[in-house]
């Protein structure tokens, strides 16, 4: 493996590592209050295909309206919900495919819901035709707008798309390469193989996840939990930023969060200024948006100014799996005892500039695209230093040397009087 971990990167793995995925909300970038509430947009296959009758002797059109239904019920009041439908108007096999594949409408703007509506909507629909889901999605995202709060997708089908082009795993890949933080969830009502694998791919380009469903109440939780998480999820857009390949021309980073992409085998450079009695913490994730080599790794360093290596923290695998992700934390204990009461929240002009990199060791498949590189969201935050722990303190000087002696003469007795014991009680027996 091209990287090692070290003691201080594993350690803190645990502690900074969920700071940077989805569902933890780290602060914003400018330190404001969100500026929207929740939006989310249900998106529902509604092709001939969820006629089947498989999910607890239900078919899965009924299903997905039933859990449908109840997730509107419990809606938190401030999330903005929007839905929208594929498959819905052309019969299969009764309508030419090209105009099936043309088949996504919005059946409710994002917005304020009105729930008796909503769920009279939903329960109206009758699977008829084709699954364009790669078109499905983008028409989504012109719903849920741009703005500063995350936006959440949430996909519900029992198939893969059936009108590609566009393939709606290349769509997922360009919606995150626009720098607007879309997530897209997505839900199988199906254990097929080729279904799980695209809806894998259109999840993993996002940072979203991606469920295989077997019951109704495995739906209707799934939704219900997705719909909730829309709340916790980023307050605002990580700010974009483009990582030099040095430290020099590296941009200066305040506490906050940012996104980037990385090319293959690429070193990102970012700078944050240290003030004295500050502690730097900070964890990048990188999403694995397409198939990878075994073997690969993520790694984050802080470097000083003159290029000595301060401290690392690594992530290493060897399957396909969401995300990759590391942290580090750093202070100047050298200075800690000399810092000032109250030292700048933002690493003011007074303090020690420290570079973060990003590295990788990510290789793929001929057949695999390297480009866009890989999106990576990087935490950055400063708080009030704390001392590095100490070594056990046993004592020192005379103290130390009188309890050692006096512990050596009790054990000497103890053992030898022991030893006269057992030679006793032996030579009566």
């Amino acid at each position: 493996m091209l990287f090692k971990r070290s003691f201080a990167g594993g350690g803190l793995l645990a502690l900074l590592a969920p700071l940077a995925l989805v569902g933890a909300p780290p602060a914003s970038a400018d330190g404001g209050e969100p500026a929207e509430p929740p939006k989310v947009e249900l998106v529902l296959d509604v092709s001939g295909s969820m006629r089947a009758r498989d999910i607890d002797g239900l078919s899965r059109m009924a299903v997905a309206q039933h859990s449908f239904g109840a997730v509107v019920d419990s809606l938190p009041a401030e999330t903005q919900l929007g839905i929208r439908v594929l498959g819905a108007r052309y019969r299969f096999p009764g309508s030419s495919k090209a105009v099936g594949c043309t088949d996504t409408q919005q059946l409710s703007p994002v917005g304020p819901v009105d729930k008796a509506r909503a769920k009279a909507a939903i329960a109206t629909l009758r699977p008829t035709g084709w699954t364009p889901i790669g078109l499905a999605l983008r028409a989504a995202t012109r719903d849920l707008g741009t703005g500063e709060t995350t936006r959440r997708i949430i996909l519900i089908t029992d198939g893969e798309d059936t009108c590609s082009p566009p393939d709606p795993c290349e769509v997922a890949r360009q919606l995150a390469s626009q720098g607007t933080h879309l997530v897209v969830d997505t839900l199988g009502l199906t254990l097929s193989d080729k279904v799980r694998q695209q809806l894998t791919c259109i999840a993993d380009a996002t940072g979203g996840t991606y469920t295989a469903v077997q019951h109704q109440e495995e739906l209707t939780g799934r939704l219900n939990q997705l719909v909730q998480r829309a709340r916790t999820t980023y307050k605002r857009t990580p700010e974009k930023v483009a990582g030099t390949a040095g430290c020099a021309d590296a941009p200066t980073l305040a506490p906050g969060v940012y996104t980037d992409r990385e090319r293959f085998s690429e070193h990102r450079w970012y700078r944050v200024s240290v003030a004295p009695g500050q502690e730097l913490r900070a964890s990048v994730s990188v999403s694995l948006d397409r198939t990878l080599n075994p073997d690969h790794g993520v790694l984050l360093r802080a470097v000083s100014g003159a290029g000595q290596e301060l401290v690392r923290g690594t992530d290493a695998g060897s399957g396909r799996t969401d995300v990759r992700s590391t942290g580090l934390r750093w202070s100047d204990q050298r200075t800690g005892a000399d810092a000032s009461a109250s030292p700048s929240p933002d690493g003011g002009s007074g303090g020690t500039p420290v570079c973060l990199v990003v590295s990788n060791s990510f290789s793929a498949p001929p057949s695999v695209r390297t480009s866009p590189g890989m999106p990576l969201e990087l935490t950055v935050d400063l708080v009030p230093s704390s001392d590095a722990p100490g070594e056990p303190d046993l004592g020192r000087g005379w103290l130390l040397l009188i309890v050692l002696a006096g512990t050596g003469l009790v054990a000497g007795l103890a053992t030898g009087w022991l030893a006269r014991w057992r030679v006793a009680v032996w030579k009566e027996n």
